[in-house]
């Protein structure tokens, strides 16, 4: 299946629209579907951490979600909010201790949520990587002979 890439205003009525579309794309990449809500729940928190993100340091970039099944399912959640970021100033001024603990609460409840996460952190970002197993099908050839058997 081809990677499927998904950007949006960094708003909270779109992280709606991301976990929607992850959910369709982890079904028709053959997840299991007692995953499904786990992946929906993933992949909605994993947006809405960009989205705070964004809004914390004033940055109106895209927030990206990039959906793959070259191999496990696998979702790439990056923001636009690296180390030298904002262009314009942030929206409130907040402590950055608080903010790094938000940042760290959120990434406690992915790892609840995803076995396999990674989190790294850049000068143009974070991007969140989160992955499922999936169940290949076989092909109609593999899975029955000519005589009936498997």
């Amino acid at each position: 299946m081809p990677t499927v890439h998904l950007a949006f205003s960094p708003a909270p009525q779109y992280v709606r629209t991301a976990r929607l579309v992850s959910v369709a794309v982890a079904r028709r990449a053959g997840v299991a579907d007692e995953l499904l809500d786990w992946v929906r729940l993933a992949v909605g928190d994993a947006c809405g951490r960009a989205v705070a993100r964004h809004v914390r340091h004033g940055v109106n970039d895209l927030v990206r979600v990039i959906m793959s099944d070259d191999g496990p399912y696998e979702v790439r959640v990056i923001d636009a909010c690296g180390t030298a970021t904002a262009a314009e100033p942030a929206v409130e001024a907040e402590d950055p201790a608080v903010a790094e603990d938000a940042d760290r609460m959120a990434e406690t409840l992915l790892a609840g949520l995803v076995e396999d996460l990674q989190v790294s952190r850049g000068p143009d970002g974070t991007e969140v990587r989160m992955a499922w197993p999936v169940r290949r099908q076989l092909s109609d050839t593999t899975r029955t002979r000519h005589d009936g058997r498997t």
